[in-house]
């Protein structure tokens, strides 16, 4: 079956995940996720992707960011990779791929859902049993939000501003708040098909942007049993 275009559109948040083939481990120490960190900020910078939250995972990476282009998300991911690959295979001498194919993606409706794909993204090493609160999760955003730590991966979108999520007090709130299993099997459900996460009038109108087909016609969560 034919793999779906992505949905390539500037302004609009996108919740991307890119794994290790096989599921291998992508970070051996902790020097290769600051080099990661390093170059995924020259890489955000470079092709205009602007990163508002992200966890650097074992054996995968979630990142909530936007593009300001069409082409910015995808350059600068494949600038990473390429970048990462190279530095990595001739660290721990080792040759072959990495990663688990082309990254996967979906786009983010941010009235809805964006704060729930940030808690979703923050809260993975929870989720795994790497931790049991995420401020002592090192590589994440949350400690940025949370408790005003320096990194400079990180840009702010303005519904931050909005919804006052420098303040950190009422951010570490947002996550006193539970998540419905509903709404984790939507996060997941759209980025591993590359849906649109959002309900019926945000994919209406993202219909009315592009031609292609999943954002007229999938639905967040799965389908209805007949």
């Amino acid at each position: 079956m034919a793999r779906l275009p992505r949905l390539r559109l500037p302004e609009y948040p996108l919740h991307v995940v890119v794994r290790g083939n096989n599921r291998q481990a992508i970070f051996l120490s902790e020097g290769d996720r600051v080099f990661f960190h390093r170059i995924l900020c020259e890489a955000a910078r470079r092709f205009g992707m602007d990163v508002h939250a992200y966890v650097l995972m074992p054996n995968h990476v979630h990142l909530l960011v936007t593009g300001r282009s069409t082409d910015s998300v995808s350059k600068a991911i494949q600038s990473l990779g390429r970048r990462y690959v190279a530095y990595f295979n001739f660290l721990h001498r080792r040759t072959g791929t990495l990663w688990e194919g082309r990254f996967h993606s979906s786009v983010v409706d941010k009235d809805r859902y964006f704060f729930a794909c940030q808690r979703y993204i923050e809260m993975n090493p929870v989720r795994a049993g790497l931790c049991v609160a995420a401020s002592e999760f090192r590589w994440s955003s949350y400690r940025f939000y949370a408790e005003h730590a320096a990194d400079d991966l990180v840009t702010l979108h303005p519904i931050h501003s909005e919804y006052g999520c420098r303040d950190g007090l009422a951010y570490r709130r947002i996550f006193d708040e539970g998540m419905s299993a509903e709404t984790l099997e939507a996060i997941r459900d759209a980025v591993r098909h590359g849906w649109a996460l959002g309900d019926s009038a945000f994919r209406e109108g993202l219909a009315a942007l592009t031609t292609r087909r999943s954002a007229r016609i999938t639905r967040v969560g799965r389908p209805k049993k007949s």
